[in-house]
């Protein structure tokens, strides 16, 4: 089989399209024959070696990425044959090998792929839909809110301006460039503010006129994530779940002190993690049953940008430059 492989920490370019023997499944365990694979801005930071939620791998080279989806081409010792010709789709855990034709899975972990959904949708929904259904659990919104969501155009942003106009919210969307303005505003956002252009707050304070923003669905921090956090009245609220604006790999969370939050009546929590799977009732599973049934319903529609598997290196580039709009796909 083809695949991905990482040879050494550093630049996109260590990824490296290798002729590898097809994987063999264990007990309890299935081959998918992968239709896409699914890409994330923590696989840049791994592949520089750097840990974070995954440990960065022990040994190289290694074939990363952690959502697959395709065919069910085998089965290992002990594990249901009914899988077999199953369309599935699955996050890997810990284990990485996702960029590749062929990967292997623990039954356990799969999920049937919806009628109606191609797969590289269903990774969308199994990565970023499942983080999204996370996010939204801290948030209860009713057509009295003001939603605002930086990063709108990408993967998980794009579901929440969604997710937020299903509640009947007045949504803004924030994105970098007229490109992904555009993509926002045919997304459904009322207000699509490119948050490059000087200026951009009092843009959105305009619109609002004498409304003030309720929640700021925050993964980009930095002086952004400050100046949408600004634009919240009294009671808002700042979710937190990204920092990219800072820099994944220098970065960290836009925080405020207790002081500050008091003075402004805000709050500001911060929803990945344990806090996220504690509020799922701690089984990961349950969000990615719900974005897969929320995309199957058509309430949620993700956004994919695909790449083909040999460019898994101009992915990574495009995703460390914000050149990527939606969930960022391999498809072999």
């Amino acid at each position: 089989m083809r695949a991905i492989r990482l040879h050494a920490f550093g630049p996109a370019e260590n990824l490296v399209l290798d002729e590898l023997p097809d994987p063999v499944p264990g007990p309890g365990q299935v081959r998918v024959a992968v239709a896409a694979a699914g890409v994330h801005l923590l696989d840049t930071a791994l592949r520089e070696g750097m840990t974070g939620p995954f440990p960065a791998p022990a040994e190289l080279p290694t074939v990363p990425g952690r959502e697959v989806a395709g065919l069910v081409d085998a089965v290992g010792e002990g594990t249901d044959p009914a899988w077999l010709g199953e369309r599935v789709v699955a996050h890997l855990g810990m284990a990485p090998g996702g960029y590749a034709e062929r990967a292997v899975v623990d039954a356990a972990r799969l999920h049937v792929v919806p009628a109606g959904l191609d797969e590289a949708e269903a990774v969308a929904m199994i990565g970023t839909g499942r983080t999204a259904m996370g996010i939204v659990q801290f948030t209860d919104l009713t057509p009295d809110d003001v939603a605002v969501v930086p990063a709108a155009a990408g993967g998980i942003g794009t579901l929440l301006v969604q997710y937020a106009k299903n509640a009947g919210a007045t949504v803004v969307g924030l994105a970098g460039g007229p490109g992904k303005v555009a993509r926002v505003r045919a997304n459904g956002a009322d207000a699509a503010v490119d948050y490059t252009r000087p200026g951009w707050p009092d843009e959105v304070r305009v619109f609002l006129g004498d409304r003030r923003a309720t929640v700021v669905y925050d993964s980009v921090g930095g002086d952004t994530g400050r100046a949408a956090v600004d634009l919240l009245g009294e009671g808002g609220r700042h979710v937190v779940f990204g920092w990219s604006g800072q820099g994944i790999r220098d970065g960290g969370p836009l925080t405020f002190t207790d002081g500050e939050l008091a003075a402004r009546s805000i709050t500001s929590e911060q929803v990945l993690g344990r806090v996220m799977l504690d509020r799922a009732g701690g089984d990961v599973r349950t969000l990615e049953t719900r974005a897969l049934a929320e995309a199957a319903a058509g309430r949620l529609r993700p956004a994919v940008q695909r790449f083909p598997l040999a460019e898994a290196a101009r992915a990574h580039r495009a995703l460390e430059t914000r050149g990527t709009t939606g969930k960022v796909v391999l498809v072999p």
